[in-house]
């Protein structure tokens, strides 16, 4: 299984079904991770996408079993924690990455859309948490990581208020939880994916994707991957002084104004 640097560790992946090609940022996570030796719960709403990412990893080698569920609900909230306890008696990293996408400015969208969005984006997240939280005091400790967006940091591309403004407050709800629950061991953590060419983005033009490579000062688009990787960082030990934070995958984005991309885009 190569460098197992999360061996043993029982890891909570919300979202994590395959959605195909390319690959999605939890199905990607939950195979790495197993391939670093931790036991996965793979949670998804649709049970045949949550079956192809457990047997994929337990090809592998790897050990995983799946929870079907929908994360906008607290009871099944509580019931794929309970699992996680059920199954290995702990539970060391929480992988909160649902996501549903919300377009408009704010004078567009509509109550019913907040709500929806709001539900899935950011109330999921919250009540995962909720849960985990007390499961992982007991084990000692553990590490949560959201997936926010760089949308949740700037503004994007296109007017999308209620995806970008959950996104925003899935960062902030690490931070509160890393000040709020340090001092139980438990880290919280927050990665803001960029212009990464995955299933929630696989409708674009090519037109589109050759301009998001282009603002990026990598000049390259992402992957799953490349999240993934970042994940498995801070769910690891190696990042055991280190919460609280946003970290950006963005091939530089972030790091650059518009004017200073000028020569890419001419």
């Amino acid at each position: 299984m190569g460098n197992e640097r999360l061996q043993d560790k029982i890891a909570l992946l919300v979202g994590a079904g395959s959605r195909g090609k390319p690959a999605g940022t939890g199905y990607a996570a939950a195979r790495l991770f197993a391939r670093h030796g931790a036991r996965v719960v793979v949670v998804d709403n649709n049970r045949e996408r949550a079956e192809v990412t457990e047997e994929e990893i337990i090809k592998e080698g790897g050990r995983a079993s799946l929870f079907v569920g929908d994360v906008t609900s607290e009871e099944d909230c509580r019931a794929m924690v309970a699992a996680c306890h059920e199954r290995h008696g702990r539970l060391d990293i929480l992988f909160n990455n649902v996501a549903a996408p919300g377009s408009g400015r704010v004078t567009d969208v509509s109550s019913d859309e907040l709500d929806e969005i709001f539900a899935v984006n950011l109330r999921s997240m919250m009540l995962a948490c909720k849960y985990a939280i007390p499961l992982m005091k007991a084990s000692g400790g553990g590490s949560i990581i959201n997936i926010s967006s760089i949308d949740g940091l700037r503004t994007g591309m296109h007017p999308n208020v209620p995806y970008a403004v959950t996104k925003a407050g899935a960062a902030h709800l690490a931070r509160v939880i890393a000040v709020h629950h340090g001092r139980d061991n438990i880290r919280a953590n927050c990665i803001a994916p960029g212009h990464i060419y995955a299933p929630f983005v696989r409708h674009i033009s090519e037109e589109k994707r050759r301009l998001r490579q282009t603002v990026a000062p990598l000049g390259i688009e992402g992957t799953a991957w490349d999240v993934a990787t970042a994940a498995l960082f801070l769910a690891s030990d190696d990042a055991r002084w280190i919460s609280g934070i946003v970290l950006p995958v963005d091939g530089g984005v972030l790091a650059a104004t518009p004017l200073a991309v000028y020569e890419n885009l001419t």
